[in-house]
């Protein structure tokens, strides 16, 4: 089996392609392209997959899914990012994974002893951050995926005692005041595991799409995790929030 992933939640688009046999020791990552410079979604990332498509002589038939990165993230690279998985499937009559963005970034770091923290920058003082291990090979959730203060994340880490392994533009954004709320021992990721990456959308992907986790690409939406500030400034002007 085939899956194309997807990931354009936050400043860096990412494409991969995965494949399996079928049997777990044969599986592999095809393709994989990511770039992190001065350009939107929109200008990069189908001509990434469509690159990564054409080295692999990968064709809109040969996917059994796409996992795409579904959120939390930037509202516009969570809807490029969702606009083109949706697109691929419906044209080829497959479902969509929809991987939680913060999952993704965690996986970067698979196998590790470590308690996970991924951290995207949520700005308005916030972080998108969850709270990961590993145990018997599997992904265990301590936290879910939400937006929050780096402040009531760090309480949580410290509650847990165990040490952790910082990731994500959020944890570079606010390194600091990690460093100075830490109770614990931590790490933060080098740069080749500190972003999105497609690849381990990928993989995870095909752990989900194998316990059936999938949805048709027409009920496929972002998981924003909050209202976008142009939600929020028209909430504001029919007094809705204060």
């Amino acid at each position: 089996m085939k899956i194309l992933a997807i990931d354009s939640s936050g400043l860096v688009a990412s494409a991969a392609i995965w494949e399996s046999n079928g049997e777990a020791p044969f599986e592999k990552v095809l393709a994989s392209a990511s770039t992190d410079y001065k350009k939107t979604h929109s200008q990069t990332l189908l001509p990434m997959i469509d690159r990564i498509c054409k080295e692999t002589e990968s064709v809109p038939g040969d996917f059994d899914a796409v996992a795409v990165s579904a959120g939390p993230g930037s509202f516009t690279g969570l809807r490029i990012g969702s606009a083109t998985a949706k697109a691929i499937a419906n044209a080829s009559d497959i479902p969509i994974v929809e991987v939680p963005t913060l999952e993704g970034l965690a996986y970067n770091v698979w196998g590790t002893e470590k308690a996970v923290c991924p951290m995207m920058d949520a700005r308005r003082d916030q972080v998108y951050s969850a709270l990961y291990g590993f145990e018997n090979d599997r992904l265990v959730i301590f936290r879910e995926q939400e937006a929050l203060p780096v402040e009531d994340m760090m309480k949580c880490i410290n509650e847990l005692g165990k040490e952790v392994i910082f990731l994500g533009d959020g944890a570079d954004a606010y390194h600091d005041r990690i460093c100075e709320l830490a109770k614990v021992k931590y790490v933060f990721a080098p740069a080749h595991m500190n972003r999105q990456n497609a690849a381990s959308v990928a993989v995870l992907g095909a752990v989900m799409y194998s316990e059936g986790k999938t949805v048709k690409a027409d009920d496929h939406s972002p998981k924003y995790l909050r209202v976008s500030q142009a939600e929020r400034e028209g909430a504001k002007d029919f007094n809705l929030v204060s």
